[in-house]
């Protein structure tokens, strides 16, 4: 409203509903709250207005009878059983259908369905309540002529329990009795459990299956309060003559129908102290050695093993290494060649030999004898050689180095190359390269250097007599 030059906006105080009311008529006044005396008789400082207020219609989702739903359906309901109807509408004046639906995000399982027009619900699966006791769905209400506009209703769905759970026991005994037990002594107290769940709480019945209810070691007394004890009938229980007792007992619930399952209980006869409680219960202490057990015994034995393997590996290592150094005609016995580009470093290189050896023939050496086998010729001394002709010190030479590759058991195979750097008496191994040379007077013609490539051209140089010599 705008008067005097200021505004006066309207404000809701609560939610309008076109279909409830489409209009609201006001009557507002305005007055002059300070009006100047003098002018009092020019009165009244007031005006009246009449404002009429229209509420316009907007499509609105369907809308459920109720906000939840609470239906039952026993466990036993066959597929197809109608569980209960939901109803929604459209609250606009157009009135649209309405179709129904289920969100599957809260029945992943899918165990119902619902009527697309009718909003009827049933079972799609055979239900189970130890599984789930309840179901909460949530069903969607879409309009037929506007998809977009849909309604939410909440569903819960109770599964009445029906007798189909036999009771078993509540847990998993381990019974003992002690060889000195006397007869009505308990050993055990049982208790069993039921996963259904009758309305008026479980009553449990235990009894010994008639196989078993005249045997001559145990006997079963009901307590009538859901438990059962289990007692000896006789003395004198003896583990090498039977060290596990199997007892079945039957059990019974009060459902209706009834059901019933065989339980087996485990009795072990055990060496039990002065106060009863059991110390020994396996039956090979009768027969294994005093102080001995089973895992004592297993050490032993794979102690035993283990000696013996490492004798057989010594054995086979010895037999190994008396084998003669033989080769079989059939085996494959092939040498490597290896070859090295290394030229040397002149007469500088002092390590790849012993000069020494090669300027004194006359050293003596230890003669290596094998171990293995024995050497057809043995050598008392070494022959001194003397001023003889030069192809005779080479001849033995290299007699000298075959009978030493011979004896000796580090030698190669017989059919490898060994070379042997002697250059025989009256060698010029002490200067092979003498710069003295340049200035004797030798007749000995070096201008072959030349026809030798770039590698020997200092050498050329050098020695050579052609115009391009060095000194020329």
């Amino acid at each position: 409203i705008k008067g005097m030059g200021e505004q006066f906006p309207f404000q809701l105080r609560e939610k309008l509903d076109f279909e409830a009311k489409t209009s609201y008529t006001l009557r507002i006044e305005a007055a002059n709250m300070h009006v100047d005396p003098r002018f009092l008789s020019l009165g009244p400082f007031s005006d009246m207005t009449t404002v009429k207020i229209i509420v316009e219609d907007v499509d609105e989702p369907p809308v459920f009878t109720s906000r939840l739903y609470s239906m039952v359906v026993s466990e036993a309901a066959k597929v197809g059983t109608i569980i209960g109807t939901v109803a929604a509408h459209d609250p606009d004046a157009s009135n649209s259908p309405v179709r129904y639906s289920i969100d599957r995000n809260t029945d992943l399982e899918r165990y119902f369905n619902i009527d697309a027009n009718s909003g009827v619900i049933t079972t799609a699966k055979s239900l189970d309540r130890e599984t789930n006791a309840v179901h909460n769905i949530t069903v969607l209400a879409m309009e037929s002529q506007n998809p977009a506009q849909i309604g939410r209703g909440y569903v819960a769905i109770t599964i009445l329990d029906i007798n189909d759970n036999a009771p078993e026991f509540a847990m998993e005994y381990e019974t003992t009795v002690c060889e000195n037990a006397q007869p009505g002594q308990v050993i055990q107290k049982i208790s069993a459990i039921d996963k259904d769940d009758p309305p008026n709480g479980h009553q449990f019945y235990f009894s010994l299956t008639a196989e078993a209810a005249n045997n001559q070691n145990f006997t079963l007394q009901d307590n009538k309060d859901n438990t059962a004890t289990v007692l000896t009938r006789r003395n004198g229980f003896r583990r090498q003559e039977q060290s596990v007792f199997y007892l079945p007992i039957y059990i019974v619930d009060s459902g209706s129908p009834s059901l019933s399952s065989t339980n087996t209980l485990t009795i072990r006869v055990c060496d039990c102290d002065a106060d009863g409680i059991a110390q020994t219960c396996n039956a090979e202490a009768y027969i294994l050695p005093a102080g001995l057990s089973t895992g004592a015994l297993i050490a032993i034995l794979a102690c035993v093993l283990t000696l013996l393997v490492l004798v057989l590996l010594i054995v086979t290592m010895r037999r190994r290494k008396k084998e003669p150094l033989i080769f079989d005609e059939e085996r494959d016995i092939r040498e490597n060649i290896v070859r090295y580009d290394d030229e040397g470093g002149g007469e500088e290189d002092t390590e790849a030999f012993d000069m020494a050896a090669l300027r004194n023939l006359n050293i003596i050496r230890d003669t290596k004898i094998r171990r293995d086998v024995t050497p057809e010729i043995q050598f008392l001394s070494r022959p001194t050689f003397k001023s003889i002709p030069d192809n005779v010190i080479f001849r033995e030479f290299i007699w000298e180095r075959l009978k030493e590759a011979d004896v000796d058991p580090c030698a190669p195979p017989y059919d490898s190359l060994q070379t042997y750097a002697f250059e025989g008496n009256g060698s010029v191994a002490e200067s092979l390269s003498s710069l003295d040379s340049i200035s004797s007077n030798s007749d000995q013609n070096y201008d072959y250097l030349s026809d030798w490539g770039p590698r020997f051209k200092r050498l050329a140089d050098m020695y050579g007599t052609g115009p391009d010599c060095l000194y020329s």
